[in-house]
């Protein structure tokens, strides 16, 4: 009877989880499909509460307020899933730190990057715009900028541990250089303004990142040789 009751408490607790977890990714989605749709002060946490099928203290009591619910969309949109593995842990940063040639590096990143932009780079524009009316969305977009500033400062270290950066070049220098191409302004610029395609824009920041960042290579001697003259 015991065992019984306990395999019951254990399927109970399980289910919750699994219903708290279903909660989290309608709340999550309607939170980003309102916040595009209306911007951030017209979005309400009882408006996404109706479109999550979910209680308005629900919302409330997983994100806290309409601040944390926009980080939360935010952090989501940067990895592309809401399990709690830190960015550095997750499998394509370990490719790029474990690749040994710069350039391939480089291109690998620009690729990685690329992908979490055209799902968070929207959601970042709107903390930003948001911050200038409304304190807890300022907290929120300073709080984005300074985890991609952490981000880029352990990529600069990696690239200078490594040697990759030429002498004269500062852990520091590359992680602005890095922090700066990776911008949501500049993809602004490019991407939604100018209408480059994501494939342009990562060419173009693998190249720009190489020539910023990386040791110039020595130029390729590619005169053909006479058979004659040099034997």
């Amino acid at each position: 009877m015991g065992e019984t009751v306990k395999m019951a408490r254990t399927y109970d607790a399980t289910r919750r989880q699994e219903q708290a977890q279903e909660n989290r990714a309608r709340v999550l989605d309607a939170a980003r499909g309102r916040f595009l749709a209306d911007g951030y002060t017209a979005t309400t946490i009882p408006g996404v509460a109706r479109d999550a099928g979910v209680s308005i203290q629900t919302v409330y009591k997983v994100f806290g307020n309409k601040a944390g619910l926009l980080k939360a969309v935010f952090d989501v949109a940067v990895t592309g899933d809401d399990q709690p593995i830190p960015v550095a842990e997750r499998d394509p940063i370990k490719r790029i730190q474990a690749e040994p040639d710069p350039r391939s590096k480089l291109r690998m990143y620009s690729q990685y990057f690329v992908q979490g932009a055209q799902r968070a780079v929207a959601v970042g524009l709107l903390a930003r715009d948001a911050a200038s009316a409304d304190p807890a969305a300022a907290a929120v977009w300073q709080q984005i900028q300074q985890q991609r500033l952490t981000g880029m400062g352990q990529f600069a270290r990696h690239l200078h541990a490594g040697g990759y950066v030429p002498v004269g070049i500062t852990a520091e220098e590359a992680r602005d250089v890095l922090w700066t191409f990776t911008s949501p302004e500049l993809w602004e610029l490019l991407v939604i303004q100018r209408g480059w395609t994501p494939a342009r824009y990562g060419d173009w920041l693998a190249s720009m990142l190489a020539a910023a960042l990386l040791t110039p290579q020595p130029p390729r001697d590619d005169t053909p040789r006479h058979p004659i003259l040099h034997t």
